[in-house]
């Protein structure tokens, strides 16, 4: 499949990205990221290893685009879960520890 990302047309298939991929460990991810295989790996480092460009010069947008018309699955940034925040009666509870009433 042909594409575009930083304005250079790349020639791309789902077997040359596996190929590209392989054997390259997954940085943190801490936006969109991209499954190959096995692996899930951020989108800007995916279209570093298979352009050889610095991350900079592209959109995370273009290489999402160029993997799914791939066939590879594309996640949106990974939501973290909710904190729960203790109320002031919980918070008071816990510093004073739990006091048993016994009468």
């Amino acid at each position: 499949m042909r594409c575009v990302i930083a304005r250079y047309p790349f020639d791309l298939t789902k077997s040359g990205v596996l190929d590209s991929m392989k054997g390259v460990t997954p940085e943190l991810i801490t936006g969109e990221s991209v499954t190959i295989g096995r692996r899930r790996y951020p989108v800007k480092q995916v279209g570093q290893v298979l352009t050889r460009q610095d991350p900079r010069d592209f959109t995370g947008g273009e290489v999402v685009r160029a993997m799914t018309g791939l066939g590879f699955t594309c996640h949106a940034r990974l939501e973290a879960a909710p904190v729960p925040v203790p109320t002031a009666v919980q918070t008071a509870s816990a510093l004073l520890g739990s006091a048993s009433l016994d009468a």
